[in-house]
C-alpha cells in the first residue's frame, strides 16, 4: 500500500513539474529592459526608502508610523511591479511541500 502511494506521489509530481519546467524554459527567453524613464522612477523609489530608513521614528506617532508603513508597502508594490519579480507557481509548491512531507 505505502509502495502505490509513493508511486502515485511521483507520477504526480513528475506530471506536475514537466508542465513548469517547460513554462519557465518560454520566460528566459523573453528579457525586457527598462526605460529610462522607469529607471529613473525606479530610482526615486529606493532613495525615498533610504530616506525612510535614515529617519529617526522614535520621535513619530502612532498614526504616522502607520503611514510610513503603508507607504513603503506601497513603494515595494511599485518596485516589484517595475522590476519583475520572482514567482513560484502552484505546481512548484506543491512539489516543495510533498518533498518535505517525504523527507520528515
Amino acid at each position: 500500500m505505502k509502495r502505490l502511494i509513493y508511486s502515485l506521489v511521483l507520477v504526480f509530481t513528475l506530471a506536475i513539474s514537466a508542465n513548469t519546467v517547460s513554462a519557465a524554459g518560454k520566460t528566459d527567453k523573453i528579457k525586457t529592459e527598462m526605460t529610462a524613464e522607469q529607471q529613473i522612477q525606479l530610482k526615486q523609489i529606493t532613495d525615498r526608502v533610504q530616506e525612510i530608513r535614515a529617519m529617526d521614528k522614535s520621535q513619530l506617532t502612532k498614526t504616522e508610523k502607520k503611514e510610513l508603513r503603508k507607504e513603503l508597502r506601497g513603494l515595494k508594490k511599485q518596485a516589484n511591479a517595475l522590476g519583475g519579480g520572482i514567482y513560484l507557481s502552484v505546481g512548484a509548491i506543491i512539489i516543495i511541500i510533498l518533498l518535505l512531507i517525504l523527507i520528515l
